[in-house]
């Protein structure tokens, strides 16, 4: 998503939307406040801004921070946002793809996220979010259903391999929903402000990250089955072996993944890395 305060560039006018794109332009200003009150800035910090589009977040971001970087992945927009920000210093435009983007690189040290991220590509964006080292803070106004999946607990309906991944490394909390009529053109669903905090001792380590989000993913896709089952399948092993990572892992063979918590899922995912390393 992309905001907008329904203004026109000096000496020039919007660029077209671009729906391959998933541009919806914000235009409610009370909303746009909240956002940037989310981020609870002092005026000291780095913010990076996911998809700035025509620059509305941008203008009250720049105000309260200290050093504002910009990554905008559509050309015309972009250069709109060069001519917006021209005789601001502070303010860097970045004309990429986020997900091919080091975060942490362009920020030169601490920072905080900001974005209205497409839909299309919202959990990617997310994902390579949290890669380490991860922002102080991240402010997303994203789809109100991945909101919800992010947050959710185990044993819910919506809990699943995104919600394990987030809480793993850091403490989501949804802050207010917003309406598909606070947008232009109106997207079809409801959208919703999630924060994510990091944790201060992340449940896995940074090294363990890609294998661990991959091993998430893969017992997730059997859900349903009981672990003992789910292992012998996802791991190729017999009934004894998959009773051993069990008992290692300190769980019942007959639970179900959707009702682990993230720190479980930690467990299981050590006592199953072992044992796979054990019979390399």
């Amino acid at each position: 998503m992309r905001p907008s305060d329904g203004r026109r560039a000096a000496g020039s006018q919007h660029p077209p939307i671009r729906k391959s794109l998933g541009q919806h332009f914000l235009n409610d200003r009370r909303i746009l406040e909240r956002i940037v009150d989310a981020l609870e800035l002092t005026g000291v910090e780095t913010v990076i801004e996911i998809g700035p589009g025509r620059g509305s977040l941008s203008d009250m971001l720049a105000i309260r921070a200290r050093r504002l970087v910009l990554v905008e992945l559509d050309r015309l927009l972009a250069a709109g946002l060069r001519e917006r920000f021209a005789d601001r210093p502070s303010v860097e435009v970045i004309e990429a793809d986020v997900l091919t983007v080091n975060l942490a690189q362009i920020a030169g040290g601490d920072f905080k996220l900001v974005g209205n991220v497409p839909y299309y590509i919202t959990t990617p964006i997310i994902f390579h979010a949290l890669e380490a080292p991860r922002p102080e803070r991240a402010v997303y106004l994203v789809q109100r259903e991945v909101a919800e999946r992010i947050v959710a607990a185990p044993g819910s309906g919506t809990y699943g391999a995104l919600s394990v991944n987030v809480q793993t490394v850091g403490r989501p909390k949804i802050l207010f929903r917003v309406a598909a009529g606070a947008f232009h053109p109106p997207p079809k669903v409801e959208s919703a402000v999630v924060r994510i905090d990091p944790r201060e001792n992340a449940i896995v380590a940074p090294s363990e990250e890609p294998a661990f989000r991959r091993f998430v993913q893969d017992v997730f896709s059997m859900r349903r089955k009981q672990l003992r089952r789910m292992l012998r399948e996802l791991l190729d092993v017999d009934a004894e072996r998959a009773s051993t990572i069990l008992v290692e892992a300190e769980l019942e063979a007959a639970a179900r993944p959707e009702t682990l918590s993230p720190e479980q899922f930690a467990a299981l995912f050590r006592a199953a890395t072992r044992d796979s390393s054990t019979r390399s």
